[in-house]
């Protein structure tokens, strides 16, 4: 008799685009896992709390959480894992016996393209578009990993950048840039952003369906800021060849797709929940072969 198919799932806002049940439940199937991943969507934050509750009572193996919930959902849960309580955002959730224990994967999968460009970053300055869990990963992940001489952080709104850093305990190599400084062309802001060695789309800016698609909404195109001496990181995966890439790309500059911190932090989350090493290569060509024909 087969064992029953154990729940995974993942918790956010309209994100019925998302590539992650792709991704592991192809994994599953192709070890023989007794896994099922699927997406709870939850229209409104209050509603979390019961979703958690939900969970612990019917068994809910773990979760995923994206945009706008990584952080909404750290009081809800019973522990934090230390990369997790640094930047206090979750993306992962692993339920055992009740006790939810809450993981951030995106640090490790967000560094771990970038690796091999690890000389070429230490000192100098990195720019991350962005005020969400996504931004704080990309930042921790910069300070493990590649030891940057300052992180310019662009945002819209300064108030809930503050918010954001209120908890986090590394704020001494981060300055705050307003997003409308970069296009008015206040010159010390744009000086920042043509000074950086990586610049980092952590916003959900490019997502396809999205109505602010246009690459202009993170950076002025007319000004010509990119250039072929900068490595261009968009972490949205859907298009993989976003409109800041081609961007970027027309500017000679290095690329980086969302879908490389993707499988990166999906590996990561998979070997939490399940115990066994996602076979990426595999998952990787299944994952392409759908983008391309999109069956």
């Amino acid at each position: 008799m087969k064992p029953s198919k154990q729940i995974l799932g993942l918790i956010g806002r309209n994100v019925g685009y998302s590539w992650s049940p792709l991704i592991h439940n192809t994994a599953c199937e192709l070890l023989g896992l007794p896994f099922i991943y699927t997406i709870f969507n939850i229209a409104e934050p209050q509603r979390l709390d019961d979703a958690l509750r939900g969970a612990r009572a019917l068994g809910i193996a773990g979760f995923n959480v994206t945009i706008p919930y990584k952080q909404d959902v750290v009081p809800l849960l019973d522990h934090l894992a230390e990369e997790a309580a640094s930047i206090r955002a979750v993306n992962t959730i692993v339920n055992v016996d009740g006790k939810l224990t809450g993981y951030n994967t995106d640090i490790e999968g967000f560094a771990a393209p970038l690796l091999s460009c690890r000389d070429s970053i230490a000192g100098m300055p990195v720019s991350v578009f962005g005020s969400g869990g996504a931004s704080l990963a990309a930042i921790e992940a910069f300070r493990r990993y590649f030891k940057p001489s300052i992180i310019y952080l662009f945002v819209r709104d300064l108030f809930k950048a503050i918010r954001m850093l209120e908890s986090y305990d590394h704020k001494e190599t981060i300055s705050i840039c307003l997003l409308d400084d970069l296009h008015t062309g206040k010159n010390s802001t744009r000086e920042h952003f043509g000074s950086s060695r990586v610049i980092v789309n952590a916003t959900p800016i490019g997502t396809r369906g999205r109505t602010d698609d246009d690459v202009s909404c993170i950076v002025p195109l007319e000004k010509n800021l990119l250039h072929d001496s900068q490595i261009v990181y968009d972490m949205v995966y859907n298009p993989l060849r976003t409109p800041l890439l081609r961007a970027a790309e027309l500017a000679g500059a290095k690329t980086i797709t969302g879908i490389e911190m993707l499988i990166g932090q999906a590996a990561r989350s998979f070997t939490l929940w399940t115990g066994e090493i996602m076979p990426v290569e595999e998952v990787r060509t299944q994952l392409i072969r759908h983008i391309e024909t999109g069956t």
